[in-house]
């Protein structure tokens, strides 16, 4: 396993400095305009390769791709949307940008309820709690149907796999966060392990993989250790959200790392059983003392734990796998 740290907001040179002293070479980025470009070009993807360059760290995963919502949705404007996410993939191609992070999440994205949650210590992280939700409030697209969103990603998989395919660039699908369908009248589809493994069923390429995020799968009630050897002897696991979390799809909120419900250490096990080569990163980590909690989630003390404590597993469960 390899170990990088995620920038969302442009390139941070307190994060960047952070990153070389813990040893960790790999840059997980959005595509935040440098510049002025246009996010998603191959113009503004080289400079944001070239600013990581320069302090010895390699973008290696583009986590936030160009918006797929009327993709997702099948709405007009999905035509203009796909011609911009092929710009896109051929950049990534060009680049040498190996994985592109996704999820079938149309305009919700990920949802939380509460972002300054104390747990340990006083720390903040966020949570969601499904009667936080008014079950009556809808957005823009109105309501939308699991069979939707099924026919939507496989035409996507089927017009988007053979260009990638041809670039040697792989799609890691993101489950569904939190897995409850639905939410304020959009259905979710990635909610269960059974549901990527009929993802995978609609398009047979090595390149139709998953980000595996732990929390995610946590909240939806898989055995994580389990989960991690069934899609790894698939050879689906190409990114990894090294989190964890307490509750469950209905209530739930972050936790440290040594906090959650899962066995941590049994998953590091289950990654070096399945022979997973790929990166990894910690997500969602608390805010701790001293921090703003302006962007909730991604402070640098809380990664810095994260890294520490994933480093530890890591060395332990080589030692294990070498006697």
């Amino acid at each position: 396993m390899k170990l990088g740290l995620a920038y969302f907001n442009g390139f941070d040179q307190a994060k960047s400095d952070l990153q070389k002293q813990l040893g960790l070479p790999y840059v997980i980025s959005g595509a935040t305009s440098y510049g002025g470009c246009e996010t998603h070009t191959l113009e503004n993807l080289t400079r944001i390769r070239d600013a990581f360059a320069a302090q010895g760290l390699t973008l290696s995963i583009i986590e936030g791709p160009p918006l797929l919502d009327e993709v997702k949705l099948g709405r007009p404007g999905a035509d203009e949307q796909m011609a911009h996410f092929k710009e896109f993939i051929r950049a990534c191609g060009t680049l040498g940008i190996k994985t592109v992070c996704y999820n079938w999440m149309p305009v919700l994205n990920w949802t939380r309820t509460a972002f300054d949650i104390r747990t340990r210590g006083g720390a903040l992280v966020t949570g969601f709690r499904e009667d936080d939700i008014d079950p009556s409030e809808r957005t823009y697209a109105g309501e939308v149907s699991e069979e939707t969103l099924w026919k939507t990603l496989d035409g996507f998989l089927h017009e988007i796999l053979p260009l990638c395919e041809e670039q040697d660039v792989t799609l890691a699908l993101h489950p569904d966060d939190p897995p409850l369908s639905p939410i304020k009248g959009i259905s979710r589809i990635l909610t269960s392990a059974k549901a990527f493994d009929r993802v995978f069923s609609l398009y047979d390429s090595p390149y139709n993989a998953m980000t595996f995020c732990q929390g995610c799968f946590a909240t939806m009630g898989e055995d994580i250790p389990e989960t991690i050897r069934h899609f790894g002897r698939l050879g689906k696991i190409h990114f990894v959200h090294f989190r964890d979390v307490q509750g469950d799809r209905h209530c739930f909120h972050e936790t440290f790392h040594d906090d959650g419900k899962t066995d941590m250490a049994e998953a590091m096990r289950a990654y070096y059983e399945i022979g997973f080569d790929g990166i990894a990163r910690p997500d969602h980590v608390p805010t701790m003392v001293g921090e703003s909690n302006d962007d909730p989630s991604y402070g640098l003390l809380g990664n810095l734990f994260a890294v520490g404590y994933i480093k530890g597993l890591m060395e332990a469960t080589e030692k294990q796998f070498k006697k």
